[in-house]
């Protein structure tokens, strides 16, 4: 599992090093699809569910699920969102982050800023004896005190033989309920946090997931193992 993990972490900081005004998003999977093979594992998100690519790369006002193509451009002032996975010797990693592609609006920084620092929010509280409702709740407290909203839709989850595991891991939630957490627990925590409204649409693809009000979103996600002297991100480069 730490391999996997590894792997992911080292596959997403390659693609936001690439993520530059011109590039397309198909450019940006291809990289990351020939870098997990490089390394003898493969891409976990190819072929799930029907999912046709390697990463999922969201821009600006999309959420999550955004489909790489090679008419799809990126240019300065966006916000780039890309979540991928690894698969090695049959386990799993996953994580997220939201990239700045040249100069970005001052609001576009800060909703970045906050979703990156809700998901370690979070983090902080996933340690033994807790539950599952104490990472949610730290995580919608610090987006909602910054004036930001939480993705109800949507949630994190187990992860270990299989990608997507129980139990879920909302981003939403009171302190004290859900499920137990205990050593050994691994948890994909990924706070998706929009500037307006939490409400959000899927496109007809049937994949990409925008926010209703046309607002920006952003996405950050770690593989977090639940040790007995507390949480240990998986996914950190």
């Amino acid at each position: 599992m730490r391999e996997a993990c590894a792997i992911s972490a080292q596959a997403l900081k390659l693609i936001g090093s690439a993520i530059e005004p011109g590039v397309s998003t198909l450019e940006l999977d291809r990289m990351a699809e020939k870098f997990i093979r490089s390394k003898g594992a493969t891409p976990n998100f190819k072929g799930l569910y029907g999912y046709p690519a390697t990463a999922c790369i969201s821009i600006n006002n999309e959420v999550i699920h955004g489909i790489p193509a090679s008419n799809r451009i990126l240019k300065s002032g966006d916000i780039v969102s890309v979540d991928l996975g690894a698969e090695f010797g049959g386990f799993n990693g996953d994580n997220a982050a939201t990239f700045a592609c040249g100069d970005v609006s001052v609001e576009a920084k800060r909703l970045m800023d906050v979703t990156r620092e809700s998901l370690y929010e979070g983090i902080k509280r996933a340690c033994p004896g807790g539950r599952v409702g104490d990472i949610s709740a730290a995580v919608q407290q610090y987006v909602e005190a910054n004036g930001f909203s939480v993705v109800r839709n949507y949630v994190g989850h187990g992860i270990g033989t299989s990608l997507h595991e129980a139990p879920e891991v909302p981003n939403f939630g009171v302190s004290g309920r859900g499920v137990r957490l205990v050593p050994g627990m691994t948890l994909a925590i990924e706070p998706m946090v929009n500037a307006g409204s939490y409400d959000v649409k899927v496109m007809p693809d049937g994949w990409t997931v925008l926010t209703k009000d046309g607002s920006l979103s952003a996405h950050f996600e770690h593989t977090v193992a639940i040790m007995a002297d507390g949480p240990k991100i998986m996914t950190e480069v």
